[in-house]
């Protein structure tokens, strides 16, 4: 019987239990070089040798044996043939010569054998003892001939090699086939077997394949490449780790390993990814994870930001002057460095990096990096560094930085101090514009502290940044502009670690009107330690999760990615935000993209803030309610009545949305249309309602909310016409997928009857009925002073049961008026010639073409309505509109537009993913989810999250965990479940809070319990 935490144990063959790999090596290299010479005597160039290190290694090792030949080949920019597996050795393509090689291989196992490591035999044998399942997993076409010859036949419970997968399309390694299938065939859950691997791309598979462990067997020296392409443990031979050693690991590894997100090597273009990533935040301030000794360049980005801080600038654009509002860069409170006797600073770009790692735990909220780099003396430093945001204290920040000379002694100077002397420069597509949005005032430096105060240049906002050196005291201070800095010049032994702490501040004239500056002072001076501050930070986070939490059994990289998206959801809006006037932006405090203004995605976070942090939740919609008047303002300009908010909001409320672009290549000015985007309207509406059921907060919908759907009631209605078939339309606007702006042909921007705009009126305009009929909401007294008279909700009544809605025979859903008469796209052809077309509005303008033409969508339109609201409220809605559609009609909607969908917002998978579940299509669902979990994580966009993580995919993620997954379902008076997890979850657990009430939900084997939980 097994009485350990794993279930079952995968071994590849080749390196891990036959001593086969140096056969292979040999065999590639007699083959290869054979080849290489008759090819370099053929097309006249240098004979270059085969080598294990530089060729088999990286292009050959452990892969499919064409695949190999191929990878080689294309390494050296060879182009032949690939031929078929039927080709003959002597033949010069891809197939003949991986048959060429194989053939060699025969030939030195027939002559010289086949040997075993004895200690993976032996750990075999203990298996099967303990009663662990094992397979035997492998790219070679050679296993059977292989194992007979080792006396090994029979011994595995699943054997998947070379044939097996070519029989039955399976893809190699690094692609995880060759493992989930055998996992598969002796029915083990992936989280729960372990892969064996010695090759980079076998650990690489494992780790795709998301199995419990991934161990890796370092036979050729390279325990670090194993550890960087995914192995979570190495070892150079299989008698160096026990069973006890593996069950250590799943009772404690896998679950730390959840908490935790860890890059082992530098890669320079990744690293502005890896620092939004990397940030660390509380709500009111994020500091991306960019190094300390690193300035702003094209690797690196420093940036601190901090919630609702916003600066107007005008910019000179062509012939016009055009003015943006930003989201401020702040003064560097993180900028540390050293330099060895007289030399230059340390810059990671030019020292040779030794070793690299940085790690982010989401549990604590702390960041830290190890590096050691070797200059061009051939010093050697390790660098040890660790920071945090203070969950505990918003203003607080602090960082602690070692610095060890390994194989030298000398001189070693430390400067460590506020960088003010900085420009917004994240957004490569902002850079021609004005971006000096800080004016330096004041630099300070104190026995043990540092100052510098600077002050946004347009919206006249002070922020003060302090900082201390607790145990410290500086040998020098330097201050000049905008730059307070202390240094410390060290006499340091070889292998002497010196420690510097750093505890940081940030006040803003905002939340301190007068005293910003002594309380930035005053709150460092405070402070004890780092170790202190630090604690304080991981118990606050301690409590953030206990609320937040989601855990996942079952599925690894699903646990890990759902908590990174709570934890950055965490740094850009937390508790604290109740006391502050900002809402979340939609690229979080991580970088400036969008500007850091506030959207519709709102829409998409809000409901999970409900049921967390309810008093979080508020603060966003006051956010809304203190812009209120902006939005009546905003719709009286555009003769309207009522609050229409703004596409894009800052610091004030106005529309920060550009009206007009340049088109660069033509010179000339056209129109903007992005504004026109009015549902966002319906989202602070919807978000309204969605606040006041899950909370109950009477108090809130009779002082705030109310008034604030009454307007944007009555700026729908306002906007809806009356035609000569009694029906309204409404015009000019756009919805959600943003490919579409006008019909083609027309002058004016805009679209008539946008479905998803039309149901989610008529949804508002019943809601505010029975808002009216709802005993506890002071319908009447806010009425009166809205002067919302009986006549004009008697209108709005009408318009709720008489909205246009075009919709075909077939029961599809026009996304506008005249969208069924557009042009059908060849995707296909498309796909073919730009692979990634997630932008195909760009693509299509590139061609002289206009998505208005096309039957082409960024993100979901229509089906938007069923992610707000259930399939029966959209039936309703659209019966009562006087329509009849097939009971199939959500399975045809879905069809319809996901197959005309590029998904360029990754907001559209979301949506997409939470249908398909609810109906049904449950791979297609998982299929979906999956890329919109991993949107961020892995960059899918390719460099988007370098300016900023996305919160509202972050955000719907867990929301369809929720809804979707566990089904839960808030949207009546009582909590209600019907469950539909993914088939490789096996329990899920969370917490939520409903009405006042907070509750534990545990989901597993398709059923769902609830305890109450009680209310710290």
């Amino acid at each position: 019987m097994n009485k350990h935490n794993f279930k079952a144990v995968i071994f590849d063959l080749d390196g891990v239990i036959t001593q086969t790999a140096k056969v292979h090596s040999q065999a590639w290299k007699e083959m290869f070089d054979e080849f290489l010479q008759a090819y370099s005597a053929q097309e006249n160039v240098p004979f270059r040798e085969f080598t294990h290190e530089d060729d088999y290694l990286p292009f050959v090792d452990g892969k499919p044996r064409y695949k190999g030949v191929a990878s080689f080949l294309e390494s050296r920019n060879i182009n032949l043939p690939f031929g078929s597996p039927e080709d003959t050795p002597d033949m010069f393509t891809a197939c003949g010569l991986g048959n060429r090689k194989n053939e060699k291989f025969n030939e030195i196992i027939a002559t010289d054998g086949v040997e075993v490591f004895p200690s993976s035999v032996a750990l075999i044998k203990q298996l099967q003892e303990e009663g662990i399942r094992i397979a035997v997993a492998t790219s070679s076409k050679n296993c059977d001939a292989v194992l007979q010859a080792t006396g090994l036949t029979g011994i595995f419970e699943a054997q998947i090699d070379g044939i097996y997968s070519a029989a039955n399309n399976l893809s190699g390694k690094p692609d995880p086939d060759i493992f989930t299938t055998a996992a598969d065939k002796i029915g083990v859950p992936y989280d729960q077997a372990i892969v064996v691997e010695d090759a980079v791309s076998g650990v690489m598979a494992g780790k795709r394949g998301n199995f419990g462990l991934v161990l890796g067997v370092a036979r050729e020296d390279n325990a670090e490449e194993l550890e960087k392409n995914g192995a979570d443990i190495v070892v150079e031979d299989l008698g160096d780790i026990t069973l006890e050693d593996i069950d250590m690991w799943f009772e404690e590894g896998l679950a730390e390993d959840g908490w935790n997100i860890t890059y082992q090597e530098y890669e320079p273009e990744k690293e502005k990814t890896r620092e939004a990533l990397l940030t660390v935040g509380n709500g009111f301030f994020g500091t991306r994870g960019a190094m300390e000794e690193c300035l702003a360049s094209e690797k690196h980005y420093p940036g601190t930001y901090v919630a609702g801080l916003y600066n107007r600038l005008t910019s000179k654009v062509g012939d016009r002057d055009i003015e943006n509002e930003d989201f401020v860069n702040i003064p560097d409170w993180t900028s540390t460095t050293f330099k060895i006797n007289d030399g230059e600073w340390f810059d990671p770009d030019t020292w040779k990096i030794e070793f690299f790692q940085r790690n982010l735990d989401m549990g604590s909220g702390e960041m830290t990096r190890d590096i050691l780099a070797t200059d061009s003396e051939g010093n050697t430093v390790l660098i040890e560094s660790a920071r945090f945001a203070s969950m505990k204290n918003m203003h607080l920040g602090g960082l602690n930085y070692n610095i060890t000379p390994m194989n030298f002694g000398g001189k070693i100077t430390v400067k460590s101090g506020i960088n003010g002397d900085i420009i917004n420069d994240g957004v490569k597509r902002y850079r021609d514009l004005n971006q000096q949005h800080l004016e330096s005032d004041l630099e300070q430096a104190t026995d043990d502290a540092l100052l510098v105060q600077v002050r946004t240049t347009q919206s006249d906002v002070n922020v003060a940044v302090a900082v201390r050196f607790p145990d410290n005291t500086p040998h020098r201070t330097e201050i000049s502009k905008g730059k307070a800095y202390a240094f410390w010049d060290l006499n340091l032994e070889a292998e002497e670690t010196w420690e510097l702490e750093k505890i940081a501040s940030i006040y803003t004239s905002k939340e301190n009107k007068d005293d910003f500056a002594a309380s930035a002072m005053s709150a460092v001076k405070e402070a004890d330690s780092y170790f202190t501050g630090a604690t304080e930070s991981m118990l606050a986070w301690s409590e953030i999760w206990d609320a937040a939490d989601m855990e996942i059994e079952g599925d690894r990289e699903a646990q890990k990615l759902l908590r990174l998206h709570i934890y950055h959801l965490m740094c850009s809006f937390s508790p604290h935000n109740a006391k502050l006037d900002a809402s979340i932006t939609a690229r979080g405090l991580h970088g400036e993209a969008y500007r850091g203004h506030i959207f519709w995605d709102e829409l998409y976070i809000l409901p999970w803030y409900c049921k967390t942090f309810p008093e979080a939740a508020k603060a966003m919609l006051m956010y809304r309610y203190r812009r209120l008047d902006k939005a009546r303002e905003y719709a009286n300009i555009h003769g309207f009545e009522g609050a229409m908010f703004p596409w894009q909001s800052g610091s004030d409320g106005r529309e920060e949305t550009q009206v007009v672009h340049l088109n660069p290549v033509s010179g000339k000015w056209g129109d903007d249309y992005s504004s026109l985007q009015r549902h966002v309207s319906l989202a602070v509406a919807f978000n309204v309602y969605t606040y006041f059921h899950l909370t109950n907060d009477v108090e809130f919908m009779n002082s705030y909310g109310l008034e604030m759907l009454l307007e944007i009631s009555r700026f729908w209605v306002s906007k809806a016409k009356k035609d000569a078939e009694d029906r309204y339309s409404i015009d000019g606007v756009m919805g959600p997928d943003e490919f579409h702006e006008k019909l083609p042909g027309d002058n004016k921007g805009g679209l008539k009857d946008n479905a998803y705009t039309n149901i989610m009126t008529a949804w508002l305009l019943e809601e505010i009925e029975a808002l009216k009929n709802n005993e506890n909401i002071d319908f009447s007294n806010v009425c009166n002073t809205l002067k919302v008279s009986d006549q004009e909700l008697e209108k709005w009544a009408d318009v709720a049961g008489k909205l246009n809605l075009v919709i075909s025979e077939e029961g599809v859903i026009s996304q506008f008026d005249g969208y069924f008469d557009l042009k059908e796209l060849d995707w296909d052809d498309y796909r073919k010639r730009y692979g990634n077309i997630h932008r195909m509005d760009r693509i299509l303008k590139s061609e002289g073409l206009s998505p208005d033409n096309f039957k082409v969508a960024k993100q979901a339109d229509t089906l938007m309505t069923f992610y707000n609201l259930n399939n029966e409220t959209v039936s309703r809605i659209i019966n009562d509109l006087g329509y009849e559609v097939p009971e199939d009609y959500i399975d045809r909607n879905l069809d319809y537009y996901l197959g005309r969908t590029s998904h360029g917002s990754t907001l559209s998978r979301v949506v997409h993913a939470y249908l398909a579940r609810i109906i049904g299509r449950n791979e297609l669902s998982w299929e979906l989810y999956l890329d919109a979990l991993r949107s961020d994580f892995v960059d899918i966009q390719g460099g988007t999250t370098a300016e900023g993580i996305h919160a509202g995919v972050m955000a719907g993620t867990i929301e369809i965990a929720h809804k979707a997954f566990a089904g839960l379902d808030l949207r009546g008076e009582e909590i209600v479940f019907e469950p539909s997890m993914p088939k490789h979850w096996r329990k899920m657990t969370f917490s939520f809070k409903f009405r006042g009430e907070r509750y534990e939900a545990v989901v597993e084997d398709g059923k769902a319990s609830l305890n109450k939980l009680q209310i710290n």
